[in-house]
């Protein structure tokens, strides 16, 4: 029998285990999605991709909608991230700034993520409606509280702080969703770290700008 401390380890090696998996299950069904699309990607496809047998991905999912679901709540909540970090304590502007800063070089790394949830979007939300109008919106709702403290202490221009989120939300996540287009413009083969590095600069000096109180 193996003792507690080998039980242990097996355990967390298990566990280890598990989560790598699924990591890459993640992973390879976010570019299977975000390139063919829900009804383009195939089970047999990503288990593929992830280096696994079709059997044993569907262990850790019982189907391509719960795959699919989970796809789109990981990519919620990894790029939510940079939001729920935005502290009150904080220089507003420079919390902004920061904001902007993280959303840009989200868009940079992971643009199939940011595809992939507009793409949802433009199909009214089907798998994760109660998640936009559940925790999205609290943790939107939680945000622009914030913000209208600093806009109350004269901190900030007086704004809507829900459209400054949305705006934010477009304006970084255009280099992902539109990068084509955006390489194009610019007559470059696509958005290097150039592109993105101008991105950031010329958004957060015109939408800080806009948010420094009035003298």
């Amino acid at each position: 029998m193996a003792s507690v401390s080998e039980a242990a380890g097996n355990s967390r090696r298990r566990t280890r285990i598990q989560a790598e998996n699924e990591g890459r299950i993640l992973a390879a069904a976010l570019e299977a999605f975000s390139t063919l699309g829900f009804r383009g990607a195939t089970i047999d496809a990503i288990a593929e991709a992830a280096g696994m047998s079709k059997t044993n991905l569907l262990y850790y999912f019982r189907s391509k909608d719960a795959l699919y679901r989970a796809v789109l709540s990981h990519t919620l909540d990894v790029w939510l991230e940079p939001l729920r970090n935005m502290k009150a304590e904080g220089d507003p502007l420079q919390e902004i700034a920061s904001y902007i800063r993280r959303k840009v070089e989200m868009s940079r790394k992971d643009p199939a993520a940011s595809r992939l949830f507009a793409n949802e979007m433009l199909q009214g939300a089907p798998q994760i409606q109660s998640v936009l109008a559940g925790s999205l919106r609290n943790l939107v709702a939680e945000k622009s509280a914030i913000i209208r403290g600093w806009i109350a202490a004269g901190k900030l221009a007086p704004v809507d702080p829900e459209h400054l989120i949305f705006a934010i939300w477009a304006t970084t996540q255009h280099y992902a969703d539109f990068g084509v287009q955006v390489a194009a413009v610019l007559g470059r083969e696509e958005c290097d770290p150039q592109t993105f590095r101008e991105a950031e600069d010329n958004l957060i000096r015109l939408l800080l700008d806009g948010l420094k109180p009035h003298a």
